[in-house]
């Protein structure tokens, strides 16, 4: 993903200083990246690190902040796995025993599966086999063909079906043209991809991993580019960071990480 994000400049143009002052003033001054309380956060963390790296420039020094959580045993699964990986973007090396806690095999969620399996390859950890994982992925599968974030929902959810269909790709299983479809009827005529079937407002995260996925299905996207464009431009604001959708009322590093990355896929 952070690789895609890295060409959202092409599309910011000039505004991208304007997004890197953003992101900058969202550091804490415990060194970490402040969540929509303006209060430090390990999730948030990753997105501002990575922001500043999608725009080409050097994030700040955070080591001290990750310190104080050692080897995440306070942490839950997520912030555990954010953890690993904010270690990885600043180059660092994570303390010992972080890698034992994150076991992406047992986790319960397609999102939990990926951010697991990612973690791992933060670590630089041997992976749990890919049919173990798979397995568990497949027990994930929505009634209309999908993927939810819990087994035996009847709808699936866009961005479980994304993060389905990109580990999938990562562990070489045959990709699935239905899972593209799927994904292309969860488009609003707006701009923009919806959470799920029925829902009327498209998001931003809906819509960048929508559009992530897509392009590893490899969805030619040359119909949508212009009015999924128009949407993520819809949700800037001059401030220099994005809402998340149209009713959002406030902007903050998780959803820019996110405009980036669409960004970068539109932009290709």
């Amino acid at each position: 993903m952070l690789q895609v994000a890295r060409l959202a400049p092409r599309q910011l143009s000039d505004a991208a200083d304007l997004v890197e002052q953003f992101i900058r003033g969202q550091q804490h001054p415990s060194g970490g990246f402040c969540d929509r309380a303006g209060q430090a956060d390990l999730y948030y963390t990753v997105f501002g690190i990575e922001c500043l790296i999608a725009l080409g420039k050097s994030p700040p020094d955070c080591t001290d902040y990750l310190r104080g959580f050692g080897d995440g045993g306070g942490l839950d699964f997520v912030h555990q796995c954010c953890l690993a990986r904010c270690w990885a973007d600043l180059g660092g090396v994570a303390p010992e025993g972080l890698a034992e806690r994150i076991h992406p095999g047992q986790q319960d969620t397609a999102y939990w599966l990926m951010l697991g399996y990612g973690a791992r390859q933060d670590l630089n950890r041997p992976l749990p086999p890919a049919e173990t994982l798979l397995g568990r992925l497949e027990l994930l599968r929505s009634d209309d063909g999908a993927y939810g974030n819990w087994p035996d929902m009847e709808q699936g959810q866009t961005s479980a079906t994304a993060a389905a269909v990109t580990l999938q790709r990562q562990l070489g299983q045959a990709q699935d043209p239905a899972l593209g479809e799927w994904l292309m009827q969860q488009w609003n005529p707006q701009g923009g991809f919806a959470a799920a079937p029925g829902v009327p407002v498209p998001d931003l995260l809906s819509t960048a991993t929508a559009l992530h996925a897509l392009s590893g299905l490899q969805v030619p996207l040359n119909a949508i580019r212009e009015p999924a464009l128009d949407f993520v431009d819809s949700l800037w604001t001059n401030r220099g960071g994005f809402f998340g959708s149209w009713a959002d009322d406030a902007i903050d590093c998780e959803y820019t990480y996110y405009a980036l990355l669409a960004l970068g896929h539109l932009s290709l």
